[in-house]
């Protein structure tokens, strides 16, 4: 059983920062891309940004400049630092993982998401 649990998420004010992390955890052998989606009322989950397994980020173009992915492969962690936020950045945040999972010597790859944490951006 694999688990992507999120935290960090909440409410600040245009031009303020926040910082969202995401822990994988269970029978793990491998993680390889993780990312960050983000779904706001009415709208399509879109990509927000993603990282290889050897550290190398792709953003969306709507957050380049101003977020950063990065992640900790020791802790099976994925970070999302948002700096000089937007209004438009209000979302629920989803995590996202393509794992490699181990149960009774069977291995398997799963592309798995979090529940989602919230993100509000007040003007």
């Amino acid at each position: 059983q694999v688990q992507l649990v999120e935290s960090g998420g909440g409410l600040v004010q245009a031009g303020g920062s926040l910082r969202l992390s995401c822990a994988a955890s269970g029978s793990i052998f491998n993680i390889n891309n993780m990312g960050w989606y983000r779904q706001a009322p009415g709208n399509q989950r879109e990509l927000v940004a993603t990282i290889t397994n050897i550290g190398r980020p792709d953003y969306a173009d709507s957050v380049k400049g101003r977020f950063t992915i990065s992640r900790d492969n020791a802790k099976n962690t994925v970070f999302l630092q948002m700096n000089n936020m937007k209004p438009e950045d209000t979302a629920v945040y989803y995590c996202n993982a393509d794992i490699v999972a181990y149960s009774s010597a069977v291995y398997r790859r799963t592309d798995y998401w979090g529940q989602g944490t919230q993100v509000t951006v007040s003007s």
